[in-house]
C-alpha cells in the first residue's frame, strides 16, 4: 500500500509533488493527497481506448487543433491542485508543456469504479466545476450509464444521463459518441437468424 506523504500543516504543492517517487501515482486537491488506485480494470482500458479512438479520428477529420490525452498525464489546475483525469481534451496549446497540462481542460472524461465513485462524482466534479471545465462526462462501466455535467454561468447543470444505446453529441465539440460502440455492446439488437428447414 503507497505510503502517505509526511503531512504538512498548510497542505501540499505542486513542488511536494514533483519530488515523489515516479513509481507512485497521486492527486492533489486543494493541497489533500490522494492516492491514485491500483492499476484499473480491463473494463476501465477498454473504455478509455474506445474512447481516445472515437474521440481522436473525430478531431482529426474536423482538422481540430485541440489535442486528446490519457491518464497519467498531470493537469496542473493551482500550484495546490494536480490530477490526473482518465481522458480529456485540450484545445489551448499554450496549455500543454512537455511535462504536463497547465490549466484546466475544454473536455473531461472519468471512468467510475467502486473505488473511485466519490472522487469522481462529487470532489472532482466541485473541482472541475470550479476551474471552468466546459464539460464534464462521468461513465459507469457497470451500469453501462454517462451522466454529463455542462457549465453554464459558471455552473453546472443538472446533471444528463444517457443509457448505452444513445447517441451523445458532445457539448463543448462536434463529436458524436455511439455509446453502444464505447461499451461495446450490439445495438440495434441482433435480427435472429431465419429458421433452415
Amino acid at each position: 500500500m503507497t505510503a502517505l506523504p509526511a503531512l504538512k500543516p498548510d497542505g501540499f504543492t505542486y513542488q511536494d509533488y514533483l519530488a515523489w517517487p515516479d513509481q507512485e501515482r497521486w492527486e492533489i486537491i486543494h493541497g489533500e493527497a490522494f492516492a491514485m488506485t491500483p492499476a484499473p480494470s480491463t473494463r476501465h482500458q477498454v473504455l478509455v481506448g474506445n474512447l481516445f479512438f472515437e474521440i481522436k479520428k473525430s478531431l482529426l477529420a474536423g482538422k481540430s487543433p485541440c489535442a486528446v490525452f490519457t491518464a497519467p498525464t498531470d493537469v496542473v489546475l493551482d500550484e495546490r491542485t494536480v490530477v490526473q483525469p482518465d481522458l480529456f481534451i485540450v484545445c489551448d496549446k499554450a496549455r500543454v508543456t512537455p511535462k504536463s497540462i497547465q490549466g484546466p481542460p475544454d473536455l473531461v472524461i472519468e471512468i467510475v469504479s467502486k473505488a473511485t465513485a466519490f472522487k469522481d462524482t462529487v470532489i472532482k466534479k466541485q473541482l472541475y466545476e470550479e476551474f471552468g471545465v466546459t464539460e464534464y462526462l462521468l461513465f459507469f462501466p457497470d451500469l453501462d450509464l454517462v451522466e454529463r455535467h455542462v457549465l453554464d454561468k459558471g455552473r453546472y447543470l443538472p446533471p444528463e444521463r444517457f443509457n448505452w444505446d444513445a447517441t451523445l453529441a458532445l457539448h463543448a465539440f462536434p463529436i458524436q459518441l455511439h455509446l453502444w460502440e464505447i461499451f461495446e455492446r450490439d445495438f440495434p439488437p441482433a435480427k435472429p437468424s431465419p429458421v433452415q428447414n
